[in-house]
C-alpha cells in the first residue's frame, strides 16, 4: 500500500527496506524471529514475507514501477550465507530493478571465520545479477573510496556519513577528483551550515566521534 500510495503521488519507484533491524529484517534474523510458522525457521519461511512484498507491488503498481530492496549483512546476527543467498536469489529473480547492500565498512572483512580473507563488498560484488543493479553503501568517504569501490564493480554507491558533510560531494567531486573532504569530528554550526536541522545535529552528536 505504501508503494501504491508513493506511484499515485507521482514517485517513479521505491526502495523496501529490509536492514537495520527493521520489521522486514527483524523476519529474516534467525535471533530475532522466532516464529514457528511458515514465516519462521527456515531462510525461505523467514524470507517469505518480502517476497509477497515485492510480488503485491509488482501486482499492483505499474510494470515499469521501480523496485529496490535495501539488505544488511552481520548487523541483528545475520549470517553472512544466508543474506548473499538472499542477495543471489533476488537479483536473478527478475522482480527488482536494484539491490542496495548497506554495509558499516564495505573495505572490511567479514566478521566470521570462515569468510575472512577477502572484503565484505567483494562478497557480494562477486555474486551474478542478471539485469539488477548493485549499489552499495558503507564508510564511503573520500573520492578515493568511491573509486575504489567502484573499480571493484557495483553499478552505483551511496554517500552517507560523506554527503551529511558534504552535502554537494559528487559536485566537489566532479570539479576536483582529489578533493579531500572534512576531517571529523565537525561542529554543530559546520554541520548547520550543510543544511542539517537542530533535531538531525543533534541525533549525530550520538554518533561517536562525529559532532565536536
Amino acid at each position: 500500500m505504501a508503494a501504491i500510495r508513493s506511484q499515485k503521488a507521482g514517485f517513479e519507484g521505491v526502495e523496501i527496506h529490509g536492514a537495520h533491524g527493521y520489521i522486514i529484517g527483524q523476519f529474516l534474523s534467525a535471533e530475532i524471529n522466532q516464529r514457528n510458522d511458515i514465516y519462521g525457521g527456515t531462510l525461505e519461511n523467514r524470507s517469505r514475507i518480502l517476497y509477497e512484498i515485492i510480488d503485491g507491488i509488482r501486482k499492483r503498481c505499474n510494470p515499469d514501477f521501480v523496485l529496490g530492496i535495501r539488505l544488511s549483512p552481520e548487523r541483528f546476527n545475520m549470517k553472512l550465507i544466508e543474506i548473499k543467498k538472499l542477495a543471489q536469489n533476488l537479483m536473478m529473480s527478475g522482480k527488482v530493478d536494484f539491490l542496495d547492500m548497506s554495509m558499516w565498512d564495505v573495505f572490511k572483512e567479514p566478521e566470521e571465520d570462515e569468510h575472512k580473507g577477502k572484503s565484505l563488498l567483494s562478497h557480494f560484488t562477486s555474486l551474478k545479477r542478471a539485469k539488477t543493479k548493485l549499489g552499495v553503501a558503507g564508510n564511503i568517504t573520500t573520492p578515493k573510496d568511491a573509486e575504489m569501490v567502484m573499480a571493484d564493480g557495483v553499478d552505483w554507491l551511496m554517500l552517507g556519513r560523506a554527503a551529511i558533510l558534504h552535502h554537494d560531494f559528487p559536485n566537489r567531486y566532479k570539479v576536483n577528483p582529489s578533493f579531500e573532504p572534512i576531517k571529523i569530528p565537525v561542529s554543530r554550526e559546520y554541520l548547520a551550515s550543510e543544511g542539517l536541522s537542530t533535531k538531525f545535529v543533534e541525533y549525530m552528536s550520538g554518533w561517536k566521534g562525529f559532532v565536536e
